[in-house]
């Protein structure tokens, strides 16, 4: 099969989120990963975390494959004190605090994981797959190309954020 637009377009856009957080990480220490500007704001780390964690919850389903976060161990390399499910909606600013990272390249490698994975779907998606109703909650129903579309669009939103927070870092 040959690519399509739409495969294009959307792994231009995952292709995004996959250069701008390494960016991010790039240079920081730990402590400036766990950084927040003020007791109920994100951390930079839990911020990416939170990114890979989005993506691959909502991707998997899409791909009939499990989660890269428990199928691959990055929920035992990471150690944190969530559920192994947690991908950080609705978590209070103490759980968000409890958030803690001893090595910056578990964030980089868990998201590289999950967008290989991503890509992989795209790779895969004609446009009966892309018009193919995925959650029937919402008027309209939710198609697989909307679903994708906000899985870009709430990471390009989160990037922003992260990027944000490390711009702050020098006001510390």
């Amino acid at each position: 099969m040959s690519e399509t637009w739409s495969q294009r377009l959307l792994a231009d856009g995952f292709g995004r989120i996959a250069e701008s957080l390494p960016a991010i990480v790039d240079g920081l220490s730990v402590d400036d990963l766990l950084w927040r500007p003020y007791d109920g704001a994100n951390s930079i780390a839990w911020t990416l975390w939170h990114i890979a964690r989005m993506e691959d919850v909502q991707i998997a389903p899409l791909a009939g494959t499990e989660e890269v976060w428990t199928r691959d161990g990055w929920v035992e390399r990471f150690g944190l004190p969530y559920k192994p499910r947690a991908m950080g909606y609705g978590q209070s600013a103490a759980e968000v605090a409890a958030f803690r990272l001893e090595d910056p390249t578990l964030l980089t490698g868990y998201y590289q994981a999950v967008h290989e994975a991503t890509i992989g779907l795209v790779d895969t998606l004609g446009d009966d797959d892309l018009a193919r109703i995925v959650d029937e909650r919402w008027d309209p129903p939710v198609t697989a190309a909307v679903r994708l579309v906000s899985v870009v669009d709430d990471a390009a939103q989160h990037i922003g954020q992260a990027a944000y927070v490390k711009g702050l870092l020098g006001l510390r």
